[in-house]
């Protein structure tokens, strides 16, 4: 059962900060929205125009079911269908590192979104280091729960590496936030450093 108003239903911690970074009754993209919780809370909370793009058959089935507008497809070919300037937001949620090429699809959700919202896991966490550290093999933990060979994450990343991407990318960073080991989301602002070692996750609204 999908949430209403008269029945709100908690969403994930990183999903609600950015939920919170979306102005109501805009026009908004979920690239990759899974089963459509996220869509769902902004179609109820933020009277958004929202659409989604999934890969899976069984989240696209989700999403209809639950009389969200959702495509099933694959969003490294698919984005380039939409025209410039479409969407208000472009959101990639937990999406962008298994990407084969992140760098393009950040490209096309910034040029179809006049604001872009990303959210990912921090591979530069101080809990994964010294787990590599110390055992020798790759992380797992509650959020990355993958062995090494079945994991979804093409491209591992740190808060750091994707700040410099940004920048080399020529956008700008209008808020960001990570997610410690407690759920509790502190800013980032000029502290990328502190942020790649306690946070757990990012997240970040960019602009051209």
């Amino acid at each position: 059962m999908m949430m209403t108003p008269d029945n709100p239903k908690a969403i994930r911690v990183d999903l609600q900060l950015i939920a919170d970074m979306i102005e109501p009754g805009t026009r908004v993209l979920d690239v990759g929205c899974g089963n459509g919780t996220l869509l769902d809370y902004l179609w109820h909370f933020k009277q958004v125009d929202g659409r989604g793009i999934e890969i899976s058959t069984q989240g696209v089935q989700a999403c209809v079911s639950a009389g969200l507008s959702v495509v099933q497809g694959d969003v490294e070919r698919d984005l380039k269908n939409y025209p410039d300037d479409a969407f208000d937001y472009v959101i990639l949620s937990q999406t962008l590192q298994a990407m084969w090429e992140p760098r393009d699809v950040m490209t096309e959700m910034m040029r179809i979104g006049k604001r872009g919202i990303v959210s990912l896991p921090n591979f530069g966490y101080w809990r994964l280091r010294l787990y590599l550290m110390f055992h020798g093999r790759m992380p797992v933990s509650e959020n990355l729960p993958y062995q090494w060979y079945n994991t979804p994450n093409i491209h591992f990343c740190t808060i750091r590496d994707f700040v410099a991407l940004v920048k080399d990318m020529g956008l700008t960073i209008e808020r960001s936030l990570f997610l410690d080991d407690t759920g509790t989301s502190r800013t980032i602002g000029t502290s990328v450093g502190l942020a790649n070692w306690f946070g757990e996750q990012g997240v970040f609204l960019l602009r051209k």
